[in-house]
C-alpha cells in the first residue's frame, strides 16, 4: 500500500504517469508497505498467462528475491525509476523516504533493486549510471544500504500512517533493530539471481 499522502498524476508523455506527494513525506517516513491485497505470482504461473497478462506483469511488477513477480493493487505500481530515488526499498517488505519530498513531487524508486529482467536505457538525469541492470543491487547495494541506515532511526520519530498495516514479525524487527539489538539488514537480501 502506498502512502496516504499521494496522488496517480500524468507526468509527461515518455513516463506516462506516477505517484505524486500531496503533503510534505519527511525523511525517514515509510511510504509503501506490502501488504495484503498485493498479489504475488510465480514464475510457472506467469509462463501460464496470455501474453497479454504476461505484459503487464512485465510493466507493472517487480521480482521479489524468491523470483516472483509481485504486483501492487493501488497506485504503488506506478512509482517510477530515478537514478536519483528518494525512496529506498528495504529488506523488510516496506519503503522508506531517504530524503524530505515536498508536495506536487514524484515519489520514485531506482528500479536498480527490483530485479529487472532486462537492462533498459533511463531517462537522463545526469548521473554516472545511465542504464538500469538486473545485477544492480550486486554492485550499489553498499550505497542504498548507507542511506537507508541513515534515515532508519527516525521511523519511530515520525508519523507512519503506514505502520498499522506493517507485519507484527516487522514490527518487532524495527524495534530490535532500533535498540540495537540486531543490525539493519542490507537491500542486498532482495537480490534474485536470474538464470
Amino acid at each position: 500500500m502506498i502512502h496516504p499522502h499521494t496522488e496517480l498524476r500524468f507526468i509527461n508523455d515518455q513516463v506516462g504517469h506516477g505517484v505524486v506527494a500531496t503533503q510534505h513525506i519527511p525523511a525517514g517516513t515509510i511510504t509503501w508497505v506490502l501488504d495484503e491485497l498485493d498479489r504475488e505470482f510465480t514464475p510457472k504461473q506467469f509462463s501460464a498467462f496470455d501474453t497479454l497478462y504476461q505484459q503487464i506483469l512485465d510493466t507493472y511488477s517487480y521480482r521479489n528475491s524468491k523470483g516472483n513477480y509481485v504486483l501492487c493493487w493501488d497506485h504503488g505500481r506506478f512509482v517510477n525509476h530515478s537514478f536519483k530515488s528518494n525512496c529506498l526499498s528495504t529488506a523488510y517488505d516496506f519503503e522508506i523516504a531517504i530524503r524530505d519530498i515536498e508536495p506536487g513531487e514524484q515519489l520514485t524508486d531506482d528500479y536498480g533493486y527490483l530485479n529487472v529482467e532486462t537492462p533498459f536505457h533511463a531517462s537522463e538525469e545526469g548521473t554516472k549510471r545511465k542504464i538500469v541492470y538486473p545485477d544492480d543491487l550486486q554492485h550499489y547495494h553498499t550505497v542504498w544500504d548507507k542511506k537507508i541506515a541513515k534515515v532508519f532511526p527516525k521511523i519511530d520519530q515520525l508519523e507512519q500512517p503506514l505502520a498499522a498495516i506493517l507485519p507484527a514479525a516487522i514490527k518487532k524487527t524495527i524495534r530490535a533493530v532500533l535498540e540495537g539489538k540486531q543490525p539493519l539488514a542490507s537491500i542486498q537480501e532482495l537480490y534474485f539471481a536470474q538464470k
